[in-house]
């Protein structure tokens, strides 16, 4: 088996639900607190942040992509404490066989049987770590896991554990020894990011302060698996009006017949693009969603559904397509 590094013991499951008055204040409360959280371990990076926990909040996987070095997997390592949930990491190479991921039936002796052994993935925050480093065949174990929420193995499907989160990291397809990930994979991720450099003052605080990962350590979690349950139902039940529907769908059909791309974003993709943007409308308080939340959420939830570069490059072919769009 790959070698996996477990940093949270397990949480409790809860099945959640979303009530009202001070209990629902009390998650929002939370979940500020652990933005504000992982933006004092991932200095200068507010945006990516929030994108990240828009990420979790709706539902969906997170793509990370960026050279080696900034913060792709302090990142994930934070989202996770923070979140106070389970979290198996997993550093894939080109030897790593699917099995290692999701795990195998090996023969008991003893019982004259074959028994099931779970692999890494069953956890409720999966870090691939540069997944484009290991073969086709690997990274498409990850997409039943993904979709399905379960693995399936000797005739029989196994649920993972709630919440589902997985996050993967990849340096740039031009750099040795990776292997870009197919259209159907990358489909999987609701959001892909970068990070990028630091700006001056956030690389002078992360020279004059101590190693990102001691403050983590002493970082204590803001969220459990039932607060981020109800959150995520929650965010479900945002409103949308019509009129922002039909923004969402005039965005698509651009993408498809007015700007002259290969092809253009799947009904799949739109729903995704709605599924964020009501995650970020949460994340500001609010209990309907507008196009502005469409706008922020765009770049990251669109561009690598689209073949246009990659996540360094998303912002700005992102607002290029917004700005083909009139606002409802």
């Amino acid at each position: 088996m790959s070698s996996v590094q477990t940093l949270i013991q397990p949480v409790p499951q809860d099945t959640g639900s979303a009530d009202a008055g001070g209990g629902l204040r009390a998650r929002h409360a939370s979940l500020d607190a652990s933005i504000a959280a992982v933006g004092r371990i991932l200095l200068g990076k507010e945006e990516a942040v929030r994108l990240s926990f828009a990420c979790l909040v709706a539902g969906g996987h997170l793509l990370i992509e960026d050279l080696p070095g900034m913060g792709k997997t302090v990142l994930a390592h934070a989202l996770a404490r923070i979140a106070g949930l389970q979290f198996n990491r997993v550093p894939f190479t080109s030897d790593m066989l699917p099995g290692d991921l999701t795990g195998a039936a090996v023969f008991d002796r003893d019982k004259g049987i074959f028994v099931f052994h779970p692999g890494p993935v069953f956890t409720q925050v999966l870090l691939a770590d540069e997944i484009n480093r290991a073969s086709p065949k690997t990274q498409s174990a990850l997409l039943e896991a993904m979709e399905e929420r379960q693995v399936s193995s000797e005739c029989e499907s196994r649920p993972l554990p709630r919440p589902f989160f997985v996050i993967a990291t990849q340096n740039p397809v031009d750099q040795l020894s990776t292997n870009p990930l197919p259209e159907a994979q990358l489909d999987r991720f609701l959001m892909r990011i970068a990070l990028g450099y630091p700006n001056m003052a956030a690389e002078l605080e992360i020279l004059r302060g101590e190693d990102r990962r001691a403050l983590l350590e002493r970082t204590e979690p803001a969220l459990d698996a039932a607060m981020l349950i109800a959150l995520q139902a929650r965010a479900r039940t945002l409103h949308a009006a019509e009129p922002l529907l039909a923004y969402i769908r005039a965005l698509a059909e651009h993408t498809r017949h007015g700007a002259g791309l290969a092809y253009g974003l799947s009904p799949r993709g739109a729903q995704a693009l709605l599924a964020a943007a009501r995650a970020w409308a949460l994340l500001d308080g609010r209990d309907h969603v507008l196009p502005d939340d469409v706008q922020a959420v765009f770049p990251a939830v669109a561009i690598h559904r689209l073949g246009l570069g990659d996540a360094r490059e998303a912002e700005a072919a992102g607002r290029e397509l917004l700005a083909a769009v009139p606002l409802p």
